[in-house]
């Protein structure tokens, strides 16, 4: 069985103002604090791989985990934040105006970013970049330091649910959520444990 402990990158400046995608924004304090919290928090466990989203911040949060367990970081495009073109960068407020942000939210299943990928899309490279994860170390755990939408859509294939309620789910930054993998099934066994 491997188990994956999924893990938010820590917070940075954009955070809760705007869409960072896949721009390079460093961790601020309070983000490397997160990770040092996640690195002690798993340093006593059985990891056989820390992989990252090649995100800056996620990789940033990587790095401390990856020095608490003895092993190197590898980036997985798999774990990337979501593309979303156009509105890259964009401040939520400025969002919140247009219809297209507004369908984003509530219809996930068949809305797509303008000029950049889909929660469909997302997901499939997501429980693609697992599978061949639990391929690759059938056994021990697998840090994944990733994004909140990913993250969300990663528990919601397992756990069965549309992408349209993953706003459900809360994934804070420098939070834990673990699934089991083995080649019969899958579960969840704990969401944003911080």
């Amino acid at each position: 069985m491997t188990v994956f402990c999924f893990v938010r990158h820590g917070a940075y400046g954009l955070l809760d103002q705007a869409l960072g995608g896949r721009g390079d924004y460093a961790l601020n304090e309070e983000g490397r604090a997160q990770a040092a919290a996640v690195a002690r928090a798993v340093a006593s466990r059985p990891v056989v791989a820390v992989v990252s989203s090649p995100v800056a911040r996620a990789l940033e949060t990587a790095a401390p985990i990856a020095a608490a367990v003895g092993l190197a970081v590898t980036a997985e495009a798999g774990f990337s934040e979501i593309d979303f073109g156009a509105w890259s960068g964009a401040r939520f407020d400025a969002l919140a105006q247009e219809p297209a942000w507004r369908a984003w939210n509530a219809f996930r299943s068949m809305a797509r970013t303008p000029g950049g990928e889909s929660a469909l899309d997302v997901q499939a490279r997501a429980v693609g970049a697992m599978g061949r994860l639990a391929a690759a170390w059938p056994e021990g755990e697998v840090v994944v330091v990733s994004h909140a939408d990913v993250i969300k859509a990663v528990l919601g294939h397992v756990l069965g649910a549309p992408l349209d309620l993953m706003r459900r789910i809360e994934i804070e930054p420098g939070s834990i959520s673990r699934v089991a993998v083995w080649a019969e099934d899958a579960r969840v066994l704990g969401v944003n444990w911080r």
